[in-house]
């Protein structure tokens, strides 16, 4: 066949185009199962970390099954009902009629105490945002919070995952004295706005220049706890 003919090139860029593209899906699977592991993992970690446990990729798993001590689904009127919460994929879930969505609880025993954790997820500037809040046994009180995302703004949005944003989140209230779920807002203007609004039960500072991501984040606490809010009221940890 002559090399310099069209046939010829056609023939050749076809060949190498399906070679690569074996090689692609042949790594894509046998890399596949350790991604999902990683997956898993990190998973373990973040719920870990809301209750103040330190985990390395090494010993996660181990710390997961001693202190993550129940993990169980309920329904928007807070019952409870069957499947495995770990596994259960909150964004599917969030696109299904409300009557129909399985929200994922885990509980936590340190040190005799015990927490509830809940996952959330919502929508920053640029992507998706996620994370997990842990309660003390009253259902109301923020013990922990960690917050991620994929791709907000670098040192500004981006700082939702910094323990300088997530530790004002401990102590602060759902629902309030009469029992109203309130959640939290997130006062944009900085360090001290959420004290000079006079919230200091149910409000935490914004990112300075990431008000967007900031607002993201209040509405994703906000929808997402407000799915537990029958749970919450009645289910206090003895």
């Amino acid at each position: 066949m002559d090399k310099n003919s069209n046939l010829y090139t056609f023939i050749y860029a076809s060949i190498l185009v399906i070679l690569v593209a074996l090689v692609l899906s042949f790594t894509a699977i046998t890399l596949s199962p350790m991604q999902q592991r990683n997956i898993e993992v990190e998973k373990k970690q973040n719920i870990l970390t809301s209750v103040s446990i330190e985990s390395s990729f090494e010993n996660a798993e181990e710390l997961f099954s001693n202190y993550i001590k129940e993990s169980f689904l309920v329904d928007v009127k807070g019952n409870k009902k069957s499947g495995d919460a770990f596994l259960t994929d909150l964004k599917k879930e969030m696109s299904k009629d409300l009557e129909d969505r399985n929200f994922p609880v885990y509980i936590a025993e340190k040190d005799n105490k015990k927490n509830i954790i809940i996952p959330l997820l919502g929508k920053g500037l640029w992507g998706p945002l996620w994370g997990y809040i842990s309660l003390e046994k009253d259902c109301n009180t923020i013990f922990g919070a960690v917050f991620d995302h994929k791709a907000e703004t670098p040192g500004l949005g981006a700082d939702i995952n910094k323990e300088w944003f997530e530790k004002p989140f401990t102590g602060k209230k759902l629902f309030d004295k009469k029992g109203n779920f309130i959640s939290i807002t997130v006062y944009k203007g900085g360090k001290g706005a959420a004290k000079i609004a006079g919230d200091l039960e149910h409000g935490v500072d914004a990112i300075s220049g990431g008000t967007i991501t900031s607002k993201g984040l209040e509405d994703m606490v906000k929808d997402c706890m407000k799915n537990y809010e029958e749970f919450l009221k009645k289910s206090k940890i003895n």
